[in-house]
């Protein structure tokens, strides 16, 4: 289901004869036809094409914005788990700090500050996006800590730092990136739901959350402007949960 997305994102180019852009206002609130295959919106855009480039724009979004806070949350739940004590009451204090607030506040909060667009995405995710990993990741690295192997690794005399990248890690990592595929599905959430709200992605610039913000006017006389992205955000949540699924069953079977 995702390399389907995937694939319409990457090759959108050569699917659609149209602009994502391209207004044509004598055709405008046409229902699906072969012409349109998803009708056009109030300015006479093709639907279908602004679709697969919104898929495109909250995706790379979606991606990028995951980089930081999945690398950073997975080194510092390793260096809670595995040091424990003053370091662990450190980073656990950091985490409770910003647990304690909301993170639809924090991400408005940043959006007003920085200007909509991408800037205040990546600004909320890189300073509260961590936490999740870190915690998952905090508790695994705790329970290896007592494992014989890292004692092993420690008579032996290896450094903390090389014991961690070099044992921990490849053992935590399986699961951390089962919670990087939920994680992502919250993320596509706070980005559609920041365009919806206007705080978001730019116009005219593709994003599901304003086609759906746009369309919900015309919801009783051409409801496919809302419903298509609505349908678009759903499917992309139950693809990346099921590709998350399939890939803890993986390596729970090795």
């Amino acid at each position: 289901m995702f390399a389907v997305l995937i694939l319409l994102a990457l090759f959108i180019p050569y699917l659609s004869p149209y602009h994502p852009t391209e207004q044509n206002l004598s055709a405008f609130l046409q229902p699906p036809s072969s012409t349109h295959w998803l009708g056009t919106d109030q300015l006479g855009r093709d639907l279908f094409t602004r679709l697969i480039y919104a898929a495109r724009t909250d995706l790379t979004i979606m991606v990028l914005a995951e980089i930081i806070p999945f690398c950073t949350g997975v080194l510092l739940g390793m260096l809670s788990g595995y040091y424990g004590k003053w370091t662990d009451r450190i980073i656990a204090l950091i985490t409770d700090t910003f647990i304690a607030f909301p993170f639809y506040l924090i991400v408005i909060i940043v959006a007003f500050a920085s200007g909509a667009g991408e800037r205040g995405i990546y600004i909320t995710f890189i300073l509260v996006g961590w936490i999740v990993f870190a915690r998952v990741v905090r508790g695994l690295s705790a329970s290896f800590r007592e494992q014989e192997w890292v004692a092993s690794a420690q008579t032996l005399g290896l450094p903390g730092i090389r014991i961690i990248l070099r044992h921990l890690l490849p053992n935590v990592l399986p699961q951390a990136v089962v919670v990087l595929m939920t994680d992502m599905v919250g993320l596509l959430v706070a980005i559609v739901t920041l365009g919806y709200l206007g705080i978001g992605i730019a116009p005219p610039t593709p994003d599901w959350g304003t086609m759906i913000s746009d369309g919900q006017p015309f919801i009783t006389t051409a409801w496919w402007l809302s419903a298509v992205p609505g349908f678009a955000v759903v499917y992309t949540g139950i693809a990346l949960s099921l590709l998350g699924d399939g890939l803890a069953d993986i390596w729970r079977k090795k």
